[in-house]
């Protein structure tokens, strides 16, 4: 009987069900446990193991440069940025509403932190994430425009539930790079609708604390 079950649950994908199931079984026989309670503990554990391998699946496609979560952040340190006002980028209407988000100041406020965690809770919201350097996505669709791939290099940037798109402010522009980050965001913002979240830089300022800035909505 082991034999087969196991035999059955490894063609229905259920690994968590059965590492447990026998064990379970033998507790559930010494307790009384009812056969609907016995399942739904099964069943549970299932969800949550399949949502926590989700999570770490996700968060390795997305190349973050690190892994930082909000609850990390130094809110003393940077006093003028609260939590609160976050709001809803730490929600599941980030990705539902499509919102966009800034985040501005000099280097060493906390800006990337910010920014990968708010992807971070993306990814655990159920959604998926991508983070990229503004100089990494821009020599990579130029190159694939070049090689006329540009649309399915694109896809990379442009499906994923969540955009974050560092170091803006460390380059210069020029019209070429600037069209087709504008390309990435425009597409994003009138197709799926999705989010994206810019890092930039102000540089030759003081060091004072991450502008968060919200930009318009889409309609």
């Amino acid at each position: 009987m082991t034999t087969e079950v196991d035999a059955m649950l490894r063609r229905l994908h259920m690994p968590t069900v059965r590492r447990l199931w026998s064990e379970l079984q033998v507790r559930a026989e010494k307790e009384g446990m009812g056969y609907a309670e016995y399942l739904r503990i099964l069943l549970s554990e299932e969800i949550a193991h399949r949502g926590q391998t989700r999570v770490q699946r996700m968060t390795r496609r997305a190349h973050f440069p690190f892994l930082r979560t909000i609850e990390e952040f130094d809110f003393t340190f940077q006093s003028s940025l609260r939590k609160d006002l976050l709001g809803s980028y730490l929600g599941p209407e980030l990705v539902e509403e499509g919102r966009n988000l800034v985040a501005f100041g000099p280097s060493g406020t906390g800006k990337t932190h910010v920014a990968v965690a708010i992807a971070y809770r993306a990814i655990q919201n159920g959604s998926d994430a991508r983070f990229v350097t503004a100089a990494h996505l821009i020599d990579e669709l130029s190159r694939a425009s070049q090689e006329g791939k540009l649309r399915e290099t694109m896809a990379a940037y442009t499906h994923p539930g969540v955009l974050v798109v560092d170091e803006v402010g460390y380059l210069s522009l020029g019209t070429d790079a600037a069209n087709v980050l504008f390309q990435v965001v425009n597409d994003r913002f009138t197709g799926r609708g999705w989010p994206a979240c810019l890092r930039m830089d102000a540089k030759g300022h003081a060091r004072r604390p991450p502008i968060v800035s919200r930009p318009p909505e889409r309609a």
